[in-house]
């Protein structure tokens, strides 16, 4: 598939991210940005046959797929990690490629954009990665995850119904919002307490966004 004659230069993405992940304060070896930005390119050639996601600008692909993904790596915790409606595998995929050390499972509904997220992963080689063409619903794990997170998150308490049976007992979720959710934290289920809502500096992202941490008694 070819790109807009003004489309960045993979120079210019490289730098985009390296210097956006400095801001956040995540330093990437070559070899993860590398993987980051191989991710961005498989991403553009599949979202031109199966239409994975709406941002289609290689522009905007950094701060709004990488760096916004990376932003809530210092809320993780723990060693297993799901990622709820990954979609074509944000923030799941990229989390992965920065924190070699977790295991994610990521997991996603629709079967073109699980069958992306298998072909990313594979494609990156990240040994630490499982997907899942599933409903969160539905997904009984042998394990409970230490932390679960999702990006296209709707209200926090149907978060909660639908998913809070993967997160372990003092395991965390983290729901990505963009205005500060308040209206809908007075309805938090028993069970759950509201640890923190955190401002999200994204480098190169013009919009509001906010981490809801919910810890689980």
């Amino acid at each position: 598939m070819s790109l807009p004659e003004s489309a960045p230069t993979a120079p210019e993405q490289a730098a985009a991210l390296e210097a956006g992940a400095a801001g956040l304060g995540i330093p990437l070896s070559a070899a993860q940005r590398d993987a980051l930005l191989a991710l961005l390119a498989e991403l553009v050639e599949w979202n031109g046959r199966f239409n994975l996601t709406a941002i289609r600008d290689p522009r905007e692909m950094v701060p709004r797929h990488l760096l916004d993904s990376l932003s809530i790596q210092p809320w993780l915790q723990g060693t297993r990690v799901a990622d709820v409606g990954t979609g074509a595998g944000f923030p799941g995929l990229p989390l992965a490629v920065a924190n070699p050390g977790m295991q994610f499972t990521l997991i996603e509904s629709v079967g073109k954009k699980a069958r992306f997220v298998e072909h990313a992963a594979r494609t990156l080689g990240l040994a630490n990665v499982e997907v899942l063409n599933a409903r969160a619903e539905a997904v009984k794990p042998g394990r409970p995850f230490d932390t679960v997170l999702c990006r296209a998150v709707g209200k926090v308490d149907e978060f909660l119904r639908v998913a809070g049976h993967l997160c372990a007992r003092g395991g965390r979720m983290l729901a990505m919002k963009g205005r500060h959710p308040e209206a809908e934290l007075g309805r938090l289920p028993r069970g759950w307490r509201l640890a923190g809502v955190h401002p999200l500096k994204v480098p190169g992202l013009d919009a509001e966004r906010h981490v809801v941490v919910l810890e689980k008694d």
